[in-house]
């Protein structure tokens, strides 16, 4: 028991609007991995038996990735810090932000790597990627090339993941800047990227908020369902919630690795 405090102690609180009380729903219908309109009810009963082992404890990473100046850093610090600032500097290498959510009572994090989009520095961010539970592939859609190099950042991206074990995302950022048939068009294509490479689409707009909130806690509530099947699938008949065992080794990403290595990216 001992092991619980000081993992407890660096946990920040969850904010209140950071709660999630029931499954968001997807942007398009058409465009999600999950169509059901709630959680799992195995995860809910484990919930609310609290029977979910260390999930509570756990983090989930993010990587984010895409072309330079689609907005990636925008779209992360409009919903961690509720933030707009459009003369954003290139992110060197990369940065992350932690985000705490409470999700059918339990705590849960995201781990948000905003990696750079610069080529001279894809070295660098890439050595980052590994161990992601989520990818999160943004595109700007007014930049039909961008979208176009989606499947280049997806593919660099599993090269150090398991591609099995990873959910992804397909994001358009700078909706405000659109015209409905502009968006309209660029969509369709963006359905179709998304529905071959296996990620569900979303369009949103950094600048106004439009969605950021709603992507997150989606993004948030499928990683926690998939955490939770994955204690239940392997807890087996035992009782999950009786023995809590933090493994620093597995998932502890508070510890972030240097920035720069050396010998990278000349």
């Amino acid at each position: 028991m001992s092991a619980r405090v000081p993992a407890m102690s660096v946990l920040p609180p969850v904010r209140r609007d950071r709660i999630i009380a029931q499954l968001p729903q997807p942007f398009r219908k058409e465009a999600a991995f999950h169509t059901k309109d709630d959680f799992n009810n195995k995860v809910k009963t484990a919930c609310q038996e609290q029977r979910t082992g260390t999930v509570g404890f756990k983090i989930s990473k993010v990587i984010v990735v895409g072309d330079l100046a689609v907005g990636k850093t925008c779209l992360i610090n409009r919903f961690c810090k509720d933030a707009f600032d459009k003369n954003y500097k290139a992110t060197i290498g990369v940065d992350f932000e932690m985000e705490r959510f409470e999700v059918l009572g339990v705590p849960f994090s995201l781990q948000l790597w905003d990696t750079a989009g610069q080529e001279r520095f894809k070295c660098i961010a890439s050595t980052y990627y590994r161990g992601a539970q989520i990818v999160i592939i943004v595109f700007d859609v007014n930049d039909v090339a961008s979208l176009g190099h989606t499947r280049q950042w997806l593919e660099d991206a599993l090269k150090e993941n398991d591609p099995t074990g990873v959910q992804l995302f397909l994001v358009g950022t700078k909706k405000d800047l659109s015209s409905p048939a502009q968006y309209s068009q660029i969509e369709q294509d963006a359905l179709k990227i998304a529905k071959e490479i296996h990620a569900e689409y979303w369009a949103v707009s950094s600048m106004t908020g439009e969605n950021v909130k709603e992507f997150f806690f989606r993004v948030a509530s499928l990683a926690f369902e998939t955490n939770v099947l994955a204690e239940l699938e392997k807890s087996g008949s035992r009782q999950i919630g009786d023995i809590v065992r933090i493994n620093s080794t597995s998932n502890n990403l508070y510890t972030a690795s240097k920035k720069k290595q050396p010998g990278c990216c000349q």
